[in-house]
């Protein structure tokens, strides 16, 4: 190696040394405050007004035009994300003509944060109904990924005239939850969530959505919960995440999925072994909570008008981990919405 190749390869290495500890320090110091004022979603965030139990509070969205003729899509976003995880979704469809509404529901992303507050999906639908009729939009595709599909499927179930279409993207509630496992107080949940940690954060992720894959995409959308929980709000966020637990063992929608009069499309990465309340399971219970490559197929068998799109070797977040293919099911999933 010459002189000159062999300082420029030391100073390749030695610049580059300085870039992953600042990454590393720069995870450290995120810090958000509980409405998550300092956080970009790359769009313009508006916000609407709620009265609910006594209370002023506000909603926040992201709304993207359409062309005419073309429905409305509504992204509905899961427990551990809020409306930005969708944006990458929310372009396509609007390149591809669609509207899109992006809400954040209470409890979550940059929409008010009430710690005295009854959190169900039943409310969290209603608020969703409002906003729509705000802006003036008559019918949508719904889409709910996660704890999302929860609320979508319920949003469904409650106002079947304003959906066009339910489309499920690996969402939990695909089991009764409280069958096979214990209840659990929300007192216990709010002293886990107090006890997260940025890397128990990722090392957690990283198992359980990406099967140990990680890379700059994955801890990006990280980076709004490690800066809450480093955030001068930390008490107040874990409350919340704590209460909103609560619905996903306490409501279920399985019970009702033979209840839908819209046509339901599920999408299911079947690598997702999701299964809330897996390590307090009932004395003597031997159920595999989370076999999406079985849960897919059983809840379709459930629903009168289903069709189910399986993505072998994806995890719970499908359009993250692969959008290309992602993107390709979802088009048929829409196809007979047009």
């Amino acid at each position: 190696m010459s002189r000159l190749n062999l300082i420029s390869f030391l100073f390749i290495i030695l610049s580059s040394q300085p870039i992953v500890a600042d990454n590393m320090e720069n995870n450290s110091r995120l810090v958000y405050d509980a409405d998550l004022s300092d956080y970009d979603y790359g769009h313009e965030v508006s916000y609407f007004p709620v009265d609910s139990q006594r209370q002023k509070l506000k909603m926040a969205y992201v709304y993207l035009e359409g062309q005419p003729g073309k429905p409305v899509v509504t992204l509905m976003h899961g427990k551990n994300f809020n409306a930005h995880y969708w944006m990458p979704t929310a372009k396509y469809l609007q390149e591809e003509g669609y509207a899109v509404l992006v809400p954040d529901q209470l409890g979550f992303g940059k929409s008010s944060k009430p710690a005295n507050y009854q959190y169900s999906f039943s409310a969290l639908a209603h608020h969703t109904r409002a906003l729509m009729a705000s802006l003036e939009i008559k019918t949508s595709i719904v889409i709910g990924h996660s704890m999302g599909g929860m609320l979508a499927s319920r949003f469904a179930l409650m106002y079947p005239q304003l959906t066009q279409k339910l489309i499920l993207v690996n969402p939990i509630g695909l089991e009764n939850y409280l069958r096979y496992v214990e209840y659990k107080d929300t007192d216990f949940f709010y002293k886990k969530e107090l006890a997260k940690t940025a890397e128990g954060i990722k090392r957690y992720q990283q198992k359980n959505y990406y099967d140990g894959a990680w890379n700059k995409q994955y801890e990006s959308l990280t980076h709004f919960m490690i800066g809450q929980i480093q955030g001068p709000d930390k008490e107040r966020i874990a409350w919340v995440n704590a209460q909103t637990y609560d619905m996903i063992f306490t409501q279920p929608v399985i019970t009702e999925f033979m209840n839908f009069s819209v046509p339901v499309r599920l999408i299911i990465g079947s690598r997702d072994r999701t299964g809330p309340g897996r390590n307090w399971k009932k004395p003597g219970v031997d159920y595999e909570l989370g076999r999406y490559d079985r849960l897919g197929r059983a809840a379709t068998r459930l629903i009168p008008d289903a069709e189910l799109y399986e993505l072998s070797d994806l995890g719970h977040l499908p359009q993250v981990e692969d959008f290309a293919r992602f993107k390709d099911v979802l088009d048929k999933a829409l196809a007979s919405s047009e």
